[in-house]
């Protein structure tokens, strides 16, 4: 590691000038965009044609896995439906005197 290394940026300048280009979307973007697309297809549960986004689609292939008994799919439909469960611990209070060489009848 050289000196120059420990060099801040000067204002303005850039820690990596050829990073993504201006007006670019981000992965997170684009995905959002194609899970919104809606198609026609049979409902993988009632068996009629719908109208449904891809998330929807997902879903519903998730529910249908979960059925058949897929353990996997099951969780992340709980987890997103309720909620990740939250670890409890168990924590006991014993109560224990603050000074305990010092007796309770200080009547000497």
């Amino acid at each position: 590691m050289s000196k120059e290394d420990l060099i801040p940026f000067k204002k303005g300048q850039s820690g990596n000038p050829n990073g993504r280009p201006k007006g670019r979307k981000n992965r997170s973007t684009i995905a959002r965009r194609w899970l919104e697309v809606n198609q026609e297809l049979k409902n993988p549960l009632t068996s009629e044609l719908e109208t449904m986004s891809q998330e929807d689609l997902m879903t519903l292939a998730l529910i249908k896995k979960a059925r058949n008994g897929d353990v996997n799919a099951y969780k992340v439909l709980m987890d997103s439906g309720y909620g990740s469960p939250v670890q409890q611990i168990e924590q006991t209070n014993i109560e224990q005197p603050l000074f305990p060489d010092v007796s309770k009848d200080n009547s000497d």
